[in-house]
């Protein structure tokens, strides 16, 4: 068994435990996405590229708290890796998060695909069904249309203050086509933010007074 089938094998036992918005799922689309961009985008390191996007939310703290380092390194720790990769992988991970704004540089092509390929799966038709997914599993209402968008936030704000699902579009759906580091990302985007704001339109539409 190579790496990426030993680490698919790891991570799925972690992801059942997760919401449908961040289960197995999520990290297959994510993968198609980064092979669509790595396949636009020039000589990369595609073993790297797939055990990041396969490892990437195993330690995301909406889910695993304190533990979720451990859990991540658990796993990198039964991999065949060198320290210099082992090091990658982690530095890609990282950059990953949106954070509310707060995320880290991703300073690598490999982290660059891996970051689009995950943000591409937050916006369109997906990505709304998402946000309601992970509303629904935190008790979050569907809109509220008197909320101001926060902007500006901390990561513990961003991460602890609770907002309608249609609030979390224009606090981060809304803002990552213009985000997107890759010029195949940025291409892939726009549909995808079309839609949505034909999505808000038509809800807008149906729940006026």
């Amino acid at each position: 068994m190579n790496n990426i089938e030993l680490c698919e094998l790891l991570v799925k036992d972690v992801y059942l435990h997760f919401d449908a918005s961040h289960d197995f799922q999520h990290i297959e689309r994510v993968r198609e996405n980064a092979r669509k961009i790595s396949a636009e985008e020039g000589d990369v390191r595609s073993d790297i590229i797939e055990l990041a996007v396969l490892l990437h939310d195993v330690s995301d703290v909406k889910y695993s708290g304190p533990e979720g380092k451990k859990k991540e390194n658990d796993i990198l720790n039964q991999l065949s890796l060198s320290s210099s990769n082992r090091q990658w992988i982690v530095d890609i991970i990282e950059s990953v998060s949106f954070s509310g704004g707060q995320e880290k540089t991703a300073s690598t092509l490999e982290a660059k695909i891996v970051r689009d390929a995950d943000r591409l799966d937050a916006i369109g038709a997906v990505g709304i069904a998402r946000t309601f997914a992970f509303g629904g599993a935190k008790g979050r209402r569907l809109y509220d249309w008197s909320e101001v968008p926060r902007t500006n936030m901390t990561e513990s704000q961003y991460r602890n203050e609770k907002t309608s699902s249609v609030t979390h579009f224009y606090e981060k759906l809304l803002l990552l086509k213009d985000l997107m580091v890759t010029e195949t990302g940025k291409k892939l985007a726009l549909q995808r933010h079309e839609f949505m704001l034909a999505f808000i339109d038509q809800l807008k539409i149906e729940t006026s007074e």
